[in-house]
């Protein structure tokens, strides 16, 4: 039932839901009290609530995530934001002139996605995909020899010698060693870390890449305050964010592999 369940990663499962929970609690009694919000708007956060329902369930019986997916699938507690339009807005003097938007803004952020690609999600999908595999033989291997020690007991006598004793007592102690490294070590847990972590960086990269292909740029979020947050997020100041957006173009100079990841929080 351990192995089946996976305590650890329930436990942090439910503990990533209270805090988004807990954040979205927070966005909507700000939305009440800066005003009456419109039909869209409480359309918008039930959609949120649904997701994050959905991506973390409650109950164990019947709709329990999967504890041991084919390879790892970055979570995602956010609804799917509809496909929008090609950008087409107009360029003067290499300035977009609306909403605090420039072409170099434009080009910063691409910059940011491009870096949580290529070395943020791809490691911790990496990672991720190791401490499944890892979970899986540890999973599979505890019952197992659970099973042979047990074998080997129902064979214990003198007609068959030492040899049955010997091998419950070697499978009856591996059996022990693999279920405390797996439950001690909490390797469910740590899976389920880089599951949500993975989730982040794709929550990151998909509101860039949703904002910058927004072509009213007056729908879009202020270009400005759109930056901050996403150096907030990522644990940087402006202008560390801005080295960051500069690393792909070096990479691709020099031939050099990218050396920093995006975020400075995982």
């Amino acid at each position: 039932m351990m192995n089946k369940i996976q305590p650890s990663q329930l436990v942090e499962e439910q503990r990533n839901a209270t805090r988004l929970f807990k954040q979205l609690q927070g966005q909507i009694e700000t939305l009440l009290a800066i005003g009456s919000p419109s039909k869209e708007e409480v359309k918008d956060a039930m959609e949120k609530v649904l997701a994050l329902d959905k991506a973390y369930p409650l109950p164990l019986l019947g709709v329990m995530l999967e504890k041991f997916p084919e390879s790892l699938e970055p979570a995602v507690w956010w609804p799917k934001t509809q496909s929008q339009k090609t950008n087409k807005h107009k360029h003067s003097n290499g300035k977009v002139e609306s909403n605090g938007w420039t072409e170099e803004l434009e080009l910063e952020m691409r910059q940011v996605v491009e870096v949580i690609k290529r070395k943020d999600s791809e490691d911790y999908e990496r990672l991720g995909n190791k401490a499944l595999k890892m979970n899986k033989i540890l999973a599979a291997s505890g019952p197992l020899l659970t099973g042979i020690a047990a074998l080997g007991s129902a064979f214990m006598g003198p007609s068959n010698g030492p040899w049955a004793a010997i091998m419950a007592a070697a499978a009856g102690a591996l059996a022990s060693a693999v279920n405390t490294f797996e439950h001690g070590g909490q390797v469910g847990m740590v899976f389920e870390m880089y599951r949500n972590n993975a989730g982040f960086f794709k929550l990151v990269q998909e509101s860039i890449e949703s904002t910058l292909s927004e072509s009213d740029l007056g729908e879009r979020e202020n270009g400005e305050l759109f930056e901050m947050k996403v150096a907030l997020q990522l644990g940087r100041s402006l202008s560390q964010l801005r080295d960051l957006a500069k690393k792909p173009s070096y990479s691709c100079i020099d031939g050099s592999p990218i050396d920093e990841f995006a975020s400075k929080l995982f």
